[in-house]
Protein backbone atom coordinates (compact mmCIF):
# COMPACT_ATOMS: atom_id res chain seq x y z
CA UNK A 1 0.00 0.00 0.00
CA UNK A 2 1.08 3.40 -0.85
CA UNK A 3 2.40 5.58 2.66
CA UNK A 4 -0.11 7.60 3.46
CA UNK A 5 1.95 10.59 3.90
CA UNK A 6 4.94 11.75 0.86
CA UNK A 7 8.12 12.90 2.36
CA UNK A 8 8.07 15.85 4.85
CA UNK A 9 4.31 16.10 4.75
CA UNK A 10 3.31 14.64 8.18
CA UNK A 11 5.85 17.28 9.51
CA UNK A 12 4.14 20.66 7.47
CA UNK A 13 0.73 19.05 8.99
CA UNK A 14 1.71 18.66 12.36
CA UNK A 15 2.09 22.60 11.93
CA UNK A 16 -0.73 23.29 10.53
CA UNK A 17 -2.97 21.18 13.59
CA UNK A 18 -0.94 23.53 15.95
CA UNK A 19 -1.43 26.55 14.28
CA UNK A 20 -5.08 26.53 16.26
CA UNK A 21 -3.49 25.90 19.50
CA UNK A 22 -1.20 24.24 21.58
CA UNK A 23 -1.77 20.30 21.63
CA UNK A 24 -0.46 17.69 23.38
CA UNK A 25 0.61 14.23 21.10
CA UNK A 26 -2.57 12.58 22.00
CA UNK A 27 -4.65 15.02 20.67
CA UNK A 28 -2.50 15.41 17.41
CA UNK A 29 -3.11 11.55 16.80
CA UNK A 30 -6.76 11.82 17.74
CA UNK A 31 -6.91 14.99 15.45
CA UNK A 32 -5.27 13.35 12.66
CA UNK A 33 -7.82 9.82 13.21
CA UNK A 34 -10.61 11.74 12.68
CA UNK A 35 -9.28 13.75 9.59
CA UNK A 36 -9.09 10.12 7.71
CA UNK A 37 -12.57 9.20 8.90
CA UNK A 38 -10.78 6.61 11.75
CA UNK A 39 -9.28 4.90 8.10
CA UNK A 40 -5.62 5.63 9.47
CA UNK A 41 -4.19 6.47 13.12
CA UNK A 42 -0.58 7.43 13.46
CA UNK A 43 1.08 5.75 16.11
CA UNK A 44 2.56 7.38 18.96
CA UNK A 45 5.82 6.09 17.48
CA UNK A 46 5.28 8.01 14.20
CA UNK A 47 4.16 11.38 15.77
CA UNK A 48 6.55 12.02 18.95
CA UNK A 49 10.10 12.02 16.77
CA UNK A 50 8.38 14.44 13.88
CA UNK A 51 7.51 16.34 16.74
CA UNK A 52 10.74 16.49 18.40
CA UNK A 53 12.62 17.20 14.93
CA UNK A 54 10.36 20.35 14.54
CA UNK A 55 11.69 21.44 18.02
CA UNK A 56 15.52 20.88 17.23
CA UNK A 57 14.30 23.41 14.02
CA UNK A 58 12.86 25.65 16.56
CA UNK A 59 9.48 25.16 14.22
CA UNK A 60 7.90 24.28 17.75
CA UNK A 61 8.66 24.63 21.23
CA UNK A 62 6.84 22.22 24.36
CA UNK A 63 5.56 23.41 27.34
CA UNK A 64 4.31 21.21 30.91
CA UNK A 65 0.80 21.24 31.85
CA UNK A 66 1.06 18.65 34.63
CA UNK A 67 2.14 15.29 33.38
CA UNK A 68 1.77 16.37 29.90
CA UNK A 69 3.63 17.91 26.75
CA UNK A 70 1.89 20.35 25.04
CA UNK A 71 3.06 21.54 21.80
CA UNK A 72 2.88 24.63 20.17
CA UNK A 73 3.75 26.26 16.64
CA UNK A 74 6.65 29.09 16.99
CA UNK A 75 6.71 32.12 15.67
CA UNK A 76 9.33 30.46 13.39
CA UNK A 77 6.75 27.76 12.65
CA UNK A 78 4.11 30.29 11.67
CA UNK A 79 6.54 31.61 9.30
CA UNK A 80 7.53 28.10 7.71
CA UNK A 81 3.50 27.20 7.41
CA UNK A 82 2.94 30.46 5.89
CA UNK A 83 5.64 29.85 3.41
CA UNK A 84 4.32 26.65 2.45
CA UNK A 85 0.57 27.31 2.21
CA UNK A 86 0.45 25.81 -1.36
CA UNK A 87 2.27 22.99 -0.31
CA UNK A 88 -0.20 22.39 2.40
CA UNK A 89 -3.15 22.52 0.08
CA UNK A 90 -1.46 19.66 -2.00
CA UNK A 91 -1.36 17.80 1.29
CA UNK A 92 -5.02 17.47 1.93
CA UNK A 93 -5.80 16.90 -1.52
CA UNK A 94 -3.25 13.89 -0.69
CA UNK A 95 -5.21 13.21 2.41
CA UNK A 96 -8.46 13.00 0.78
CA UNK A 97 -7.48 10.61 -1.79
CA UNK A 98 -5.84 8.32 1.05
CA UNK A 99 -9.08 8.75 2.97
CA UNK A 100 -10.72 7.53 -0.85
CA UNK A 101 -7.84 4.34 -1.23
CA UNK A 102 -8.22 2.87 2.71
CA UNK A 103 -11.93 3.15 3.03
CA UNK A 104 -12.02 1.01 -0.45
CA UNK A 105 -9.89 -1.15 1.25
CA UNK A 106 -11.69 -1.77 3.99
CA UNK A 107 -14.69 -2.52 2.15
CA UNK A 108 -13.44 -4.57 0.43
CA UNK A 109 -11.85 -6.54 3.76
CA UNK A 110 -15.47 -6.62 4.82
CA UNK A 111 -16.78 -7.84 2.04
CA UNK A 112 -14.39 -10.64 2.06
CA UNK A 113 -14.74 -11.34 5.82
CA UNK A 114 -18.83 -11.01 5.10
CA UNK A 115 -18.26 -14.05 2.35
CA UNK A 116 -16.56 -16.25 5.01
CA UNK A 117 -19.16 -14.80 7.73
CA UNK A 118 -22.02 -15.69 5.66
CA UNK A 119 -20.35 -19.49 5.22
CA UNK A 120 -19.69 -20.08 9.23
CA UNK A 121 -22.95 -18.85 9.75
CA UNK A 122 -24.42 -21.45 7.47
CA UNK A 123 -22.77 -24.45 8.50
CA UNK A 124 -23.41 -22.93 12.16
CA UNK A 125 -27.00 -22.86 11.75
CA UNK A 126 -27.49 -26.13 9.96
CA UNK A 127 -25.02 -27.89 12.68
CA UNK A 128 -27.64 -26.38 15.24
CA UNK A 129 -30.99 -27.58 13.71
CA UNK A 130 -29.80 -30.80 13.16
CA UNK A 131 -28.64 -31.46 16.78
CA UNK A 132 -31.76 -29.30 17.99
CA UNK A 133 -33.89 -31.78 15.95
CA UNK A 134 -32.62 -34.98 16.91
CA UNK A 135 -31.69 -34.22 20.85
CA UNK A 136 -34.45 -31.77 21.62
CA UNK A 137 -37.20 -32.14 19.10
CA UNK A 138 -38.20 -36.11 18.23
CA UNK A 139 -41.36 -35.22 16.53
CA UNK A 140 -43.43 -32.15 16.18
CA UNK A 141 -45.88 -32.75 18.38
CA UNK A 142 -43.73 -31.77 21.52
CA UNK A 143 -42.53 -28.31 20.31
CA UNK A 144 -44.88 -25.94 21.96
CA UNK A 145 -44.43 -28.06 25.18
CA UNK A 146 -42.36 -26.82 28.44
CA UNK A 147 -38.90 -27.48 26.14
CA UNK A 148 -39.86 -25.11 23.74
CA UNK A 149 -41.05 -22.45 25.91
CA UNK A 150 -37.32 -22.72 27.60
CA UNK A 151 -35.26 -22.74 24.80
CA UNK A 152 -37.51 -19.54 23.70
CA UNK A 153 -36.51 -17.71 26.50
CA UNK A 154 -32.75 -18.99 25.97
CA UNK A 155 -32.79 -17.71 23.00
CA UNK A 156 -33.99 -14.20 24.20
CA UNK A 157 -31.53 -13.67 26.93
CA UNK A 158 -28.92 -14.48 24.10
CA UNK A 159 -29.96 -12.05 22.15
CA UNK A 160 -30.20 -9.69 24.92
CA UNK A 161 -26.90 -10.74 26.59
CA UNK A 162 -25.12 -9.79 23.50
CA UNK A 163 -26.85 -6.04 22.67
CA UNK A 164 -25.92 -5.36 26.19
CA UNK A 165 -22.38 -6.58 25.99
CA UNK A 166 -21.65 -4.82 22.49
CA UNK A 167 -23.54 -1.72 23.60
CA UNK A 168 -21.33 -1.31 26.56
CA UNK A 169 -18.06 -2.09 24.51
CA UNK A 170 -19.36 0.97 22.10
CA UNK A 171 -19.33 3.30 24.61
CA UNK A 172 -16.22 2.76 26.16
CA UNK A 173 -14.69 2.89 23.09
CA UNK A 174 -16.65 5.76 21.55
CA UNK A 175 -15.35 7.79 25.25
CA UNK A 176 -11.86 7.54 23.91
CA UNK A 177 -12.02 7.42 20.12
CA UNK A 178 -15.11 8.66 18.07
CA UNK A 179 -16.70 5.97 15.94
CA UNK A 180 -16.12 6.13 12.50
CA UNK A 181 -18.31 5.85 9.69
CA UNK A 182 -16.74 2.58 8.23
CA UNK A 183 -17.20 1.05 11.80
CA UNK A 184 -20.38 1.49 11.55
CA UNK A 185 -21.05 0.38 7.99
CA UNK A 186 -19.37 -2.71 9.76
CA UNK A 187 -21.52 -3.35 12.39
CA UNK A 188 -24.64 -2.51 9.97
CA UNK A 189 -23.40 -5.07 7.34
CA UNK A 190 -22.86 -7.74 10.08
CA UNK A 191 -25.68 -7.47 11.88
CA UNK A 192 -27.87 -7.74 8.80
CA UNK A 193 -25.84 -10.91 7.96
CA UNK A 194 -27.02 -12.35 11.37
CA UNK A 195 -30.23 -11.33 10.90
CA UNK A 196 -30.68 -13.00 7.75
CA UNK A 197 -29.32 -16.33 9.06
CA UNK A 198 -31.38 -16.21 12.11
CA UNK A 199 -34.77 -15.59 10.29
CA UNK A 200 -33.01 -18.37 7.84
CA UNK A 201 -32.78 -20.93 10.65
CA UNK A 202 -36.67 -19.77 12.00
CA UNK A 203 -38.37 -20.50 8.94
CA UNK A 204 -36.18 -23.88 8.13
CA UNK A 205 -37.59 -25.09 11.45
CA UNK A 206 -41.15 -24.14 10.61
CA UNK A 207 -40.85 -26.30 7.80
Amino acid sequence: MPPVFAHGALRLYLLSLLESGPKHGYELIKALSERFGGTYSPSAGTIYPRLGKLEEEGLVATESEGRRTNYRITPAGLVELNRRRDELAGVENDISDSVRRLADNLREDIRANMRGLRADLAATAEAARSSARSAAFPDRGTRHGPESDRTLKEAEMLLQAFRDSLRVELRVRAGATPISGVTLETIRTVLDQARISIRNSLKADSH
